[in-house]
């Protein structure tokens, strides 16, 4: 199990959270493999750790789906199945519409303003084909949202939803495309205009479309 070495660690951050938040990210981008068998003791190791937050953080990724333990036997990540996204999305995007919904009497013109940027910013990534920075961006323009709805509850249903969307994104089954700054900006126009109805139907539809576009994507790859 390779570890990387040259990674920057949080600072003022529980050693739990801490080994809870690396090897997500870890697992997220795949530089922990699916499958891959995971030691506490290496893992310490590449932390600056003990074994027992490393073990604790393993039992939170292991609720949370990203890890599989077997008592007796060890851990090891859990596999990837792309068609996930049409299991994943509808709920993400009942609850991102929730959030935008409640976020609409309470967003600032100052917060709808940095959205704009953010959503510019956007924009000039996919034109240009980073893709990855353009995913960074969505997340934070959506998490901005979420915490806009002042709803606790909905922040920790959609984060755990969203990690599992960035693992997807990584093993090319979330496609970015040009609908989404649209649509984006329908959002944020909803939100000028106190309509909390609308920022809510678009958000759920920005959120859906990844789905019909992976399976476009899939059918035109079986095709050639």
């Amino acid at each position: 199990m390779p570890i990387p070495t040259n990674f920057l660690s949080p600072t003022r951050v529980s050693a739990k959270g801490r080994a809870f938040s690396q090897i997500q990210e870890w697992i997220i981008d795949g530089t922990l493999q699916p499958k891959e068998k995971l030691n506490d003791a290496d893992l310490a190791q590449a932390l600056g750790v003990s074994r027992t937050p490393i073990r604790e953080a393993l039992q939170l990724l292991n609720v949370q789906g990203f890890v599989e333990m077997f008592p007796g036997v060890g851990t090891q990540v859990t596999s990837v199945n792309k068609e996930d996204v049409s299991k994943i999305l509808p709920p993400l995007g009942v609850l991102q519409a929730l959030a935008a919904e409640h976020a609409t009497p309470l967003i600032s013109q100052d917060t709808i303003d940095t959205l704009r940027e953010i959503n510019t910013e956007f924009a000039q990534s996919i034109k240009k084909g980073d893709f990855y920075s353009a995913l960074k961006q969505d997340e934070q323009f959506h998490n901005i949202i979420v915490e806009n709805a002042q709803n606790s509850y909905i922040t920790n249903s959609i984060s755990n939803l969203q990690a599992h969307v960035l693992r997807l994104y990584f093993h090319q089954s979330i496609i970015l495309t040009d609908d989404s700054i649209e649509e984006h900006e329908a959002i944020l126009k909803a939100f000028e205009n106190s309509d909390s109805e609308t920022a809510a139907r678009i958000a759920r539809k920005n959120w859906l479309r990844a789905i019909d576009e992976f399976y476009a994507e899939q059918k035109d790859r079986d095709e050639k």
